[in-house]
């Protein structure tokens, strides 16, 4: 599944695309033109984008160029010309796919799905996802459903090392090594304290931090459920 921004002054073709999106289990914003999808982007992260070119304000292609100066994002434009000078200019500038109107709903949504599935082939290795909770290690940034999520700087460390280390047990005294260092004077509730509040930044993905009796903690992306106390 993946977060899809709809890109067109035109209601009726953003709800239409929404609705099939939906029926699919995607998540979906909209924007009404350039300047909006230029706005939502700098808030938001997404998966893909599908762009209308001729809007009010701003133009797709205008908007796609600003957005790409602080996101990757995949595009389809939409256009209701069909010229060739436009399509070569769009794969110009760096889109992905360019369908004329009137389209078909489901050929859209095939094409968006193979634009997502590239694209997710591209990345780099050093971005870690498990479902929804992706941890971005260039950027030091983790985010959850999309969302960015503040961490201090140990509480990262410990989701970093504990997801290398997926299905791995590991003791607290290892974890305190490893991100405080040997030097460090503190005990194991240092350890279940961070845990806690790392638990509690990542919402319903806190499942993948499992409490290993007597030992300390694994991340299981198996787990369904995560044990309440550290």
């Amino acid at each position: 599944m993946f977060k899809l921004l709809i890109v067109d002054d035109e209601q009726r073709i953003r709800e239409v695309i929404k609705t099939y999106a939906e029926f699919e289990g995607h998540e979906v914003m909209e924007a009404k033109d350039g300047l909006e999808a230029i706005q939502l982007c700098k808030e938001n992260d997404f998966d893909v984008i599908v762009m209308d070119i001729m809007m009010p304000h701003l133009d797709g292609f205008s908007a796609y160029k600003e957005i790409k100066k602080t996101k990757d994002i995949p595009v389809l434009m939409l256009s209701a010309r069909d010229e060739e000078y436009d399509k070569l200019f769009g794969f110009e500038i760096g889109i992905d796919d360019y369908v004329v109107k009137p389209f078909s709903p489901k050929e859209l949504l095939a094409r968006l799905n193979v634009i997502v599935s590239r694209h997710q082939k591209l990345r780099p290795s050093h971005e870690l996802k498990f479902e929804g909770l992706e941890i971005d290690q260039d950027g030091r940034e983790v985010y959850v459903d999309h969302n960015r999520i503040e961490l201090t700087p140990k509480e990262y460390e410990i989701l970093l090392f504990l997801a290398k280390n997926d299905g791995i047990a590991l003791s607290r005294e290892k974890l305190l090594n490893q991100i405080w260092g040997y030097d460090f004077y503190g005990d194991d509730r240092t350890v279940d304290t961070h845990i806690k509040m790392l638990r509690n930044s990542l919402g319903d993905y806190r499942k993948f931090i499992v409490t290993v009796r007597g030992v300390g903690y694994k991340f299981d992306t198996r787990a369904q459920d995560s044990e309440e106390r550290p």
